[in-house]
């Protein structure tokens, strides 16, 4: 190896050693140091050829954290990992991967838990309900199972009528 490429791949090898990142994460960071771009190809050819970078591992891995420790749903893991600057079909197949062994509802229901201090609370104020509802969205769930998920913890017995005025 030549010089700078042996400072770009030891410099790359220190970082992927914290922490797992993309291959785009690397490029940038690497730039970002100013080693010259030939380098920074041969040193991101020679860690792929080496196992030491892989974007589907990176991918897969940051799926699972954003779904299983974060509850975070299918649409916001997905942004998720293509910011990492993961190829969006990867993206695509680690998330789909992923979310076919988490169970969507109880992914849901734990985040919803989560805002409500605990499973059995109820949602007996329309202000609570939409407010609820758009951060579950944000957080990447569908609509529809958030409303579902919402309005059944909604109050119990009938609804209070509404005032005349």
């Amino acid at each position: 190896m030549s010089d700078p490429v042996r400072s770009a791949y030891a410099a790359a090898l220190a970082m992927l050693a914290r922490r797992e990142l993309s291959e785009a994460q690397v490029r940038e960071r690497l730039a970002r140091r100013e080693h010259e771009p030939p380098a920074i190809d041969e040193a991101v050819t020679r860690l792929k050829a080496a196992g030491a970078l892989d974007d589907r591992r990176v991918a897969l891995a940051a799926a699972r954290t954003e779904a299983q420790v974060r509850s975070r749903g299918r649409a916001r893991v997905l942004q998720r990992v293509r910011a990492l600057g993961i190829d969006p079909e990867l993206a695509s197949q680690a998330v789909d991967e992923v979310f076919a062994a988490v169970d969507e509802d109880a992914l849901l229901e734990r985040a919803l838990a989560r805002r409500l201090r605990g499973p059995a609370a109820r949602i007996t104020d329309p202000a609570l309900f939409r407010r609820l509802f758009q951060q579950l969205v944000r957080q990447g769930f569908s609509p529809s199972a958030v409303s579902r998920t919402l309005r059944s913890h909604g109050r119990k017995g009938p609804e209070p009528e509404e005032e005349q005025g």
